[in-house]
């Protein structure tokens, strides 16, 4: 029962990543944009529920052999030796994909910094380094395992992710503008900015911060999704 259930949800995954009309997953939220240092109840409750949004969309951006390994070994102790077929490798390849699954599955966990002006510290770091184009700078702030995920602007695409500090160091030498001014701001409760350019909202970035280095960024550029009240503020 385990060999044919395992093989159905291969075939599901497999499948809903091919299919190009299917959304990848995860949909970023709506953020809440403050210009306040305090944190009230509401924010603090968005703080909360993004832990279990962060869990959801990592396991929905596992590959599907990740996720299988992950699930069949952690959830029901199922041995490698079992799994190791189901996902066409060997022992230790079964292992080692557990274990990258299970690695992203506890950064998703993670309880971010609490100290706002520490939070605030690292990412003006984020962006300094960005804007002088330094990319060691921009490693050093990143956790090893940070993730980015955007919205593309709200075209049809699925959304991107980009996973590991150098890969997204080096997409944040990309979006280095000098024409661009960042504000500093509170989305959803913590450390965060709206980038604005040529008189309008560029994106909004979130910012998950926790043992002092990034561990999560959340790039919302849709115009009609930055087009809000909260949002509008930082542009006037």
């Amino acid at each position: 029962m385990t060999t044919v259930v395992a093989r159905v949800c291969l075939n599901l995954l497999r499948s809903r990543n091919l299919r190009r009309e299917d959304p990848i997953g995860f949909h970023l939220p709506d953020p809440i944009v403050t210009g306040g240092d305090g944190v009230d109840p509401e924010n603090e409750a968005l703080l909360a529920d993004s832990v279990g949004l962060a869990l959801q969309v990592v396991l929905d951006t596992l590959t599907p052999a990740e996720r299988l390994a992950f699930v069949l070994h952690d959830m029901f102790d199922v041995p490698f030796e079992e799994i190791a077929p189901l996902v066409g490798r060997s022992r230790d390849a079964a292992r080692q994909l557990a274990s990258r699954a299970r690695r992203r599955v506890q950064r998703a966990a993670l309880v971010p910094d609490v100290a706002l002006a520490g939070q605030r510290e690292v990412v003006d770091a984020f962006f300094s380094a960005a804007r002088a184009g330094d990319f060691d700078a921009l490693v050093a702030v990143l956790d090893p395992d940070v993730v980015l995920r955007s919205d593309r602007g709200g075209r049809p695409r699925a959304p991107v992710v980009v996973r590991g500090a150098a890969d997204v160091a080096g997409l944040a030498m990309t979006f280095a503008r000098p024409s661009t001014v960042v504000r500093a701001a509170l989305v959803n409760g913590a450390a965060g900015a709206v980038v604005v350019a040529g008189g309008r909202a560029f994106s909004v970035m979130g910012f998950t911060v926790a043992r002092g280095k990034i561990v999560e960024i959340d790039v919302v550029m849709d115009p009609r999704r930055l087009g809000r009240p909260d949002v509008a503020v930082f542009v006037a």
